[in-house]
This record gives C-alpha cells, structure tokens and sequence, in this order.
C-alpha cells in the first residue's frame, strides 16, 4: 500500500500524467504491416498504441514484431509486410487504466512497462500514462516532501 502523503503529493500532479491520444502515435489494426513499419520507423518510439476504425484500444505493436515476420530461412524477406496486417501480430494482452487511476495499480505496471494505455469506460483510446511522467512526479515528490510534510526519524 502507498503511504497517505506519498499518494496525496503524487494525485497533486495527476493531470500530467496522460498523454492525449490526439498527440500519441498510433496504427490501425487494419493497416498493412509496411505501413505500420513506417510508422514506428519514422517516430522512433518501441511499441506504439493499435486502434481499431472507432478508437477503440486493440493492442500493441513493436517493430520488433514486424521483423520477426521479415525473418525468413535464407535472409530478410519484406513481401510479408504488404500481405500481413497489424492484427496479425500485435500483442493482444494489454493492461489498461481508466481514469481516476490508482497510482499503486499504476506504479506497478510501469515497473515492466514504458506506458499505459488509458481507455474510457466504452474501451475508447483516451491515451497513455508514461513511466516518464510519472518518473518527473516521483523527482518533484523527492525533492518536494519536506516542503509539505514534517518528517521525523524512527528509532
């Protein structure tokens, strides 16, 4: 269980946490694995958010999963990126958070974990919760704690 004050310092700093989906890379499930190849490419992050036609949160990608389809018995292969889609390699088994996080929940499973998709209750992509965030939140409560609490030495 978090401590009361920790929990109190980190909530005050709750509303940057998320990322809006409007600015956070994403593909479609549809979309064609040279496509998606593209993307990953190009903003350079590891995994990026799979969406479906309403927004819907589907999973993940990693280029990492696009390459090992390139993969072949004599050499690379990319002829697979044009015939397979997103869906057919993402990583389905995703955890997800709904808005109001519990930070414990959070902290948790960021430890394995760059981010966090946020969904709304309809399972709609609202964005993501990165560790970075929440590592700037954990150095302001480091350095902030005392400003706002008395801490006092056990024996």
């Amino acid at each position: 269980m978090i401590s009361k004050a920790v929990e109190q310092m980190l909530n005050q700093r709750k509303d940057k946490f998320l990322i809006p989906a409007e600015i956070v890379a994403n593909v479609q499930e549809t979309n064609t694995l040279d496509h998606a190849f593209l993307v990953l490419t190009k903003v350079k992050y590891a995994k990026i958010p799979v969406l479906d036609n309403e927004q819907h949160f589907k999973g993940l990608l990693s280029l990492a999963m696009i390459t090992d389809t390139m993969l072949g018995l004599t050499g690379i292969e990319t002829k697979n990126l044009k015939e397979l889609q997103v869906k057919d390699v993402m990583q389905t088994d995703v955890a997800t958070i709904q808005p109001p996080y519990d930070m414990e929940e959070v902290l948790h499973e960021l430890v394995d974990q760059t981010f966090l998709a946020v969904t709304d209750e309809h399972g709609i992509f609202t964005g993501i919760v990165t560790r970075r965030e929440i590592m700037k939140a954990i150095n302001y409560l480091a350095h902030d704690l005392e400003k706002d609490y008395q801490l006092t030495e056990r024996e």
